[in-house]
């Protein structure tokens, strides 16, 4: 029973009362045999295109001098982008609307980069605090403010791409709820509303992927 808006989040299922939701993570992992028939179907071609071309735009970000990172960050793609399709069906559980899932995923990317970045690359990291050409009075500000946004770099990836999620739900869930109620014009009118929003949902799964992707690899480049 929903005791709140937000219990449609709720990461429980009826099976013992177990968190077995956060199980949905890993249904994307269905659609891993299909690359490997003999002769490829038309969606694992269309999927060879999407990752090829993301492989070539983050090499361009990364340089070529770092050999195979761009797996990592396709990868990271095409988890996110399952996972949120997959929350657009009904009855199954979005991971990614959750800050424990997208935290998990920025968090240790952004810690592994600054540490990367600090061992390896310590006077670029410290020229990347000051911007070429700062006044020497406004060098301490400088300084603070450009720590500040590296330290909420992992808060404002997972942020984003949970927020997204959220509200694209919560609006079909408000709508949805609304519908025992209408006339039969205007649930004509309501069903017609709720697949444009799916639609954009659908636009907004992707378009989330691709932004917490490139963005990651645009903070694996500034420490090398």
């Amino acid at each position: 029973m929903m005791t709140n808006l937000f219990s449609v989040f709720d990461p429980t299922s009826s099976v013992l009362m177990l968190p077995l939701n956060w199980m949905s993570t890993f249904l994307g992992m269905m659609f891993l045999p299909m690359l490997y028939w003999a002769m490829p179907s038309r969606w694992s071609l269309l999927w060879t295109l999407i990752t090829s071309t993301l492989h070539k735009e983050f090499k361009t970000l990364l340089g070529s001098s770092h050999f195979g990172t761009t797996l990592m960050f396709v990868s990271l793609f095409s988890l996110i982008v399952f996972n949120n399709f997959l929350g657009l069906l009904p009855y199954v559980f979005t991971s990614t609307s959750h800050l424990a899932m997208t935290l998990a995923l920025a968090l240790p990317l952004w810690v592994a980069f600054m540490m990367f970045g600090w061992i390896n690359h310590t006077q670029h990291m410290f020229a990347h605090l000051v911007p070429q050409g700062t006044p020497g009075a406004l060098m301490p500000f400088m300084v603070l403010i450009e720590t500040i946004s590296n330290v909420i770099r992992p808060g404002t990836l997972a942020v984003r791409l949970a927020a997204n999620m959220i509200a694209g739900h919560l609006l079909l869930t408000l709508l949805g709820s609304t519908g025992p109620s209408l006339s039969a014009t205007l649930i004509s009118m309501l069903i017609i509303g709720q697949i444009l929003l799916l639609i954009l949902e659908a636009a907004v799964a992707v378009i989330q992927s691709y932004v917490f992707a490139v963005l990651s690899t645009l903070y694996a480049s500034e420490v090398t």
